[in-house]
């Protein structure tokens, strides 16, 4: 059976898209809990550590990359297309939930970095000057 190229890249091109996409609608309290669940359900068969077994139709037979690429493609369809719109159009604009939630981590680890650059510096100074060779005068003061 030959690869179609064009197809392989179009849907390594649209896996990361997609994914945004998803994480967007999970988050929106407008969309229903059902497609919500239905997706946390496959996502939780994939990392899963049992593994499941070819008889079972369909689901045996996938991998677990084409299993999540189809329950992320599923969960979308299932989705109220104007929320589906929405949520495009403000990934187009760097704008989206997950955008949101990436510059808040980034300035939270930004955060913690520096933090720990503090904690560090600060417990140098300590053991240097716990080191430090006392001199005369300390002794006698």
């Amino acid at each position: 059976m030959p690869v179609n190229l064009a197809r392989v890249r179009t849907v390594v091109l649209e896996v990361p898209r997609n994914a945004k996409l998803a994480y967007c609608l999970l988050r929106d309290e407008r969309v229903p809990m059902a497609p919500k669940a239905a997706l946390t359900g496959a996502l939780a068969v994939i990392v899963s550590p049992l593994d499941l077994p070819a008889w079972i139709p369909v689901i045996g037979e996938l991998d677990a990359l084409a299993l999540g690429v189809l329950a992320v493609k599923v969960f979308i369809e299932a989705c109220p297309e104007e929320l589906v719109r929405e949520h495009r159009v403000a990934i187009k604009r760097k704008d989206s939930i997950v955008d949101r939630d990436l510059r808040l981590l980034r300035e939270l680890l930004r955060q913690e970095a520096r933090s720990l650059v503090g904690r560090v510096v600060e417990r140098r100074r300590a053991r240097r000057a716990s080191r430090r060779p006392r001199l005369l005068e300390d002794n006698l003061g």
